[in-house]
């Protein structure tokens, strides 16, 4: 079965999202960016979400991380949580 690891940062507007994703791009640290901004409590944690399988996180969240390029920051991903930046660090098929 497939496992992933994952990080992600969730914030309540696109905007912000957009912002946050242009200051990674832009060299910030995703894990210090979870941490002052993510309003999940994996955001202590730098946004890491550990190892999980397929249908483990919201439908939005799954297609992302089990189609998504390794270690590439991806999003705004809409759930009904908010807006994710997702980084997938690993994958097995």
């Amino acid at each position: 079965m497939a496992t992933a690891t994952a990080r992600h940062i969730l914030v309540d507007t696109e905007e912000l999202c957009l912002e946050l994703k242009t200051k990674i791009s832009e060299g910030g640290d995703f894990a210090e960016l979870a941490q002052q901004h993510s309003s999940c409590p994996s955001g202590a944690s730098g946004g890491d979400l550990g190892s999980f399988g397929p249908g483990q996180m919201v439908p939005e969240f799954d297609t992302v991380v089990f189609s998504a390029d390794v270690n590439e920051v991806q999003g705004p991903v809409k759930t009904q949580f908010g807006y994710h930046l997702l980084e997938v660090t690993s994958r097995t098929d």
